[in-house]
Formats: structure tokens, C-alpha cells, sequence
């Protein structure tokens, strides 16, 4: 349990760390939009709460990067295709994962909680968004996978 616990928090961490690498430097260095999670975490509290105490869209963003996103994957998206397609590349759940992250971000997020457009309007920054989503499920991913994370719904190591 510790063991599965710390497997998804480095996950979580190198996946954030990635994600915000690529969302907030490379992607503006080549030209490309610079994704804004916090703004979008802060504005969701803003919705839901009333408020957006200073600091907290931050923690949102890192405790989702952190947390909520890897847990999704180690408990929800790989058992899922294992039990329906086990010998389906973890690299193909990840991938099909990331994309369910950006909709789940900029559809249900953006657009349904903080009344922003959907998927912000199909600008610059969904396209981004898209690819940094990718980006945080493959390498949230492959720690949980390199790191021989036990799944619940398999109960079983996951071949190599």
C-alpha cells in the first residue's frame, strides 16, 4: 500500500511537471499558446465556491496533477482496459486517457462549471491543452507502469 501510494505520487509529480514544462515553456517558445491551468483551476473555484482564495487554484492544479489525475489512471482507466482488452498497450490507454483528461478539462471544467466556451472556443490553447494532457497521462503512465503498480481490478503485476 505504501509502496502503491508513492508510485502515484512520483507519477503525479513528473506528469505535472511535464505537463506545465510543456503547457507554460515549450509550447510559447515554439510559438504555440501557453496553457493557463490555474486560471482555469480559479475560475472553477470562483464558480463553485464564490471565491478564489489566493493560493488555492495552485493547489487545485497540483493536487489534481498530484492525485486526482494518476489515481484515475491506476484506478479507473488501465483496470478498465485490462479487463476488457488485456493485451492492449499501456501506451494506447494512456494516450485514449489523456484525451479523456482534456475533455474532461475543457469541456466539463471550462465549459459546464466556470461557464467558460467549450473547449475554449477551439483556440490556440485547446490544441495545446490536448497535447499536454497526452503528455501527463504518458508520463504519469509510464511511472505507474515502470514502477510494477499492482491494479485493483486485475490483481495481478501487468506484463512488461
Amino acid at each position: 500500500m505504501k509502496q502503491t501510494a508513492l508510485t502515484i505520487l512520483i507519477a503525479g509529480a513528473f506528469a505535472t511537471i511535464a505537463f506545465d514544462l510543456f503547457g507554460q515553456a515549450l509550447s510559447p517558445l515554439f510559438g504555440y499558446a501557453k496553457l493557463a491551468p490555474v486560471g482555469l483551476a480559479g475560475a472553477t473555484l470562483k464558480t463553485v465556491f464564490g471565491a478564489n482564495p489566493k493560493g488555492a487554484a495552485y493547489l487545485l492544479h497540483t493536487m489534481t496533477g498530484l492525485l486526482a489525475y494518476p489515481l484515475g489512471y491506476y484506478l479507473i482507466a488501465r483496470p478498465i482496459q485490462m479487463a476488457i482488452l488485456p493485451r492492449l498497450p499501456w501506451l494506447v490507454t494512456a494516450t485514449a486517457y489523456g484525451v479523456v483528461l482534456w475533455v474532461f478539462a475543457l469541456f466539463v471544467m471550462a465549459h459546464l462549471v466556470a461557464g467558460m466556451p467549450a473547449f475554449l472556443g477551439w483556440s490556440g490553447i485547446t490544441w495545446v491543452a490536448l497535447w499536454g494532457h497526452i503528455v501527463f497521462a504518458l508520463v504519469a503512465a509510464l511511472v505507474i507502469e515502470q514502477r510494477g503498480a499492482r491494479f485493483s481490478f486485475a490483481n495481478r503485476r501487468l506484463p512488461a
